[in-house]
């Protein structure tokens, strides 16, 4: 841990796993912040199955000091993907926020752009990382949440409730009241303090015999400050008369709030340096230790009838984005201020606080949300690329289960198909980053066996539905529609394959003695897979770019040359020998084979002549899937459908084509 002079880092709590954060250059040594590891006390599994750990320090308000990557396992930033550099700019952007805000993640946004604020500053929007949107929604939990566990136990936040929707000024609640009364019922708070105390402030210091904020070192008061709500009717038309405020009214952008600060004592709520319409030098608002910014607002003031002379009396407004809520207590405090020298003073400034609460009945208090689930921001976030998914897979679904609708004729099903396949590899694929890979099913594993779930899984959403997708199409036609349409790799190998017919390269198609001993490579590196990530886990990390699937299509080849060329090397065989990784070597094919056993459907229909004696449909099967008696091999069927469309085709199915020229003889039994 390395923290800047004069921050000193003390040995670890005993009752909590964090480091107290001391100050050198004070001699309380009360800490100032404290430092945690986020696997402590947020293990929250990554893509991966193992949690993303991070040193997190933050101060006593609540702001973050530092963010640093510890240890993380994160396929898309280990073995040369993007690398960690990312990862450490993201978090990075949380350094100088406070965890009691709201921070959002900027959706689709370059890794490069710098931190940008909404509404003036008060709601921070980080950016996140386009091609790892799961996993920067899993360190964003993680740093939050371990943050609030530890300022809940040692900062004092425990009373926060940051998801509380702010109370609302009751506009069908009016009493006229005049000044006492309102000062009576809290409905305007009074700070007095004498000279004699504002000297106190200062006792002990070589500021105690200076003046210039008005004391006597009497009872004479020195400040006398008034504050007040002004968007209860109540408070606002008793101090300002109705004309004044409905004028005031209409100044007030929406959920703006008006403050009305006046003093009456020697010491003024504004200095020389305040200018009409900014901020008050002397003055600062916050409310559960947050601070608020506050400007002044010109409107020309009317006198309050019944009210001491005040000496200035003006309306401050503070911004709706701000997150002030009226019905919690607020805390105004007046700097006073001496300074001691004439060419380069020396400054000290001690503060007077006023604490108000208006009365409760003003208000009227909306239920308290139930906080949002972090995962729920992933999919809100991508809400149009959710419809697009969704619209693609319903019409998935409805070409797989009225393939005789589309294949019957082929130039309609070669254009639905090169379509469909367009769609999964450039929108899919490389846009949306819906790619499947076996790391989720390592992943799962391992989040399983160290008893964390699958929550993850629910952080990226594109993914999730194509995972629901295909797991009901096993029950209905196996592992083909996954395979076949689904797979973004699978299309960009198909569209290779289609290019090197149009060429003319030579098609290899090895001996079905040989052929069918293929798929046994594929089962024996998913099952070495899997015991790995069990037995040996960091190994798995790097057994799994047997798959070219990060380097293709995660993040378009934009990794170093062996990977690249060990990816280009699988098309280029897929050039000569048909989706040679789909058939030959890839783990999560031989899952979706496995997960295709439940198929309930022989949905591939088929006559007495197929196979005995008609070879068509096993002669144009670019899959293998066709045995030599005509019966179908699911587990090797990847649902391109041209076998459905060649059963319907009466110009290219051999027995309708027979039918067709000759008729059906149909034998006849005479009865007596």
């Amino acid at each position: 841990m390395h923290l800047p002079a004069p921050l000193l880092a003390q040995e670890k709590l005993a009752d909590i796993a964090a480091w107290p954060i001391t100050d050198a250059s004070r001699n309380d040594g009360q800490p100032v912040g404290y430092a945690f590891e986020s696997v402590d006390f947020a293990p929250i599994p990554g893509y991966e199955g193992t949690p993303v750990n991070l040193l997190v320090v933050v101060d006593k308000l609540g702001n973050f000091v530092d963010v640093e990557v510890l240890e993380q396992h994160e396929p898309m930033f280990v073995f040369s993907g993007l690398g960690e550099g990312p990862l450490r700019e993201f978090v990075k952007q949380y350094i100088g926020l406070n965890l009691a805000r709201e921070i959002l993640i900027a959706s689709g946004s370059d890794s490069n752009q710098k931190l940008t604020i909404a509404g003036g500053g008060q709601r921070p929007v980080i950016d996140g990382i386009s091609k790892a949107t799961a996993t920067v929604r899993i360190v964003h939990k993680s740093i939050l949440s371990s943050a609030l566990t530890v300022a809940r136990t040692k900062l004092g936040l425990a009373g926060r409730e940051p998801n509380r929707a702010p109370a609302i000024a009751r506009s069908d609640l009016f009493e006229r009241l005049d000044f006492a009364q309102l000062l009576q019922q809290g409905m305007v708070g009074h700070l007095l303090a004498s000279s004699a105390e504002v000297d106190a402030l200062f006792a002990g210091t070589e500021w105690a015999d200076v003046g210039g904020d008005g004391q006597k070192g009497d009872d004479t008061p020195a400040v006398d400050l008034y504050f007040a709500y002004l968007n209860a009717p109540s408070i606002g038309r008793s101090l300002l008369g109705d004309e004044a405020y409905r004028e005031l009214l209409t100044k007030l952008e929406v959920g703006q709030t008006a403050l009305w600060i006046a003093s009456a004592g020697s010491y003024s709520i504004t200095d020389e340096r305040f200018v009409p319409g900014g901020e008050p030098q002397r003055l600062a608002l916050s409310q559960d230790g947050l601070p608020l910014e506050i400007h002044d607002l010109i409107f020309d003031m009317p006198t309050v009838p019944q009210a001491p002379h005040f000496e200035m009396a003006r309306i401050f407004t503070v911004f709706s984005e701000s997150g002030l809520d009226p019905g919690k207590p607020l805390d105004l405090s007046i700097l006073i201020t001496r300074a001691k020298g004439m060419v380069i003073p020396r400054i000290m400034e001690q503060p007077l606080h006023l604490k108000y609460v208006p009365p409760a009945r003003l208000f009227s208090y909306p239920p308290s949300p139930s906080p949002a689930p972090e995962w729920l921001a992933a999919w809100r976030a991508r809400t149009w690329d959710i419809g697009i998914i969704s619209a693609s897979l319903i019409a998935l679904a409805v070409i797989l289960s009225k393939p005789r609708m589309f294949a019957a004729n082929p130039r309609r099903m070669q254009a639905v198909r090169i379509t469909f396949l367009a769609f999964t590899l450039v929108f899919l694929g490389w846009y949306v980053q819906g790619q499947l890979s076996i790391v989720q099913i390592t992943g799962a594993i391992k989040s399983l066996v160290a008893g964390r779930g699958l929550e993850i899984f629910l952080y990226d959403p594109i993914s999730l539905m194509v995972i629901v997708f295909t797991l009901l199409t096993f029950f209905l036609w196996g592992r083909g529609a996954f395979c076949g349409w689904l797979c973004p790799f699978g299309a960009l190998q198909e569209f290779v394959a289609m290019a090197a017919r149009r060429l003319g390269l030579p098609q290899y198609q090895p001996p079905t003695k040989i052929s069918v001993y293929f798929p046994y490579l594929r089962y024996g590196l998913l099952l070495l897979l899997c015991t790995v990530s069990l037995v040996a886990p960091r190994a798995s990390e790097a057994l799994v770019e047997v798959e070219p699937f990060k380097t293709a299509i995660t993040v378009g080849f934009d990794r170093s040359w062996p990977f690249i060329a060990y990816a280009l090397l699988l098309l280029i065989v897929g050039a000569f020998y048909f989706k040679f990784f789909c058939r030959v070597l890839c783990p999560l094919g031989a899952a979706m084979t496995l997960g295709g056993k439940l198929r309930r459907l022989d949905w591939v229909l088929r006559r007495r002549e197929c196979g005995k004696p008609c070879q068509t449909c096993r002669a144009r099967c670019d899959y293998d899937a066709i045995d030599r008696d005509g019966s179908i091999h699911y587990d090797h069927c990847f649902q391109c459908l041209d076998c459905v469309g060649v059963y319907h085709d009466t110009d290219r199915c051999a027995p309708l084509l027979l039918y067709k020229r000759k008729g059906k003889t149909i034998p006849l039994r005479i009865l007596n």
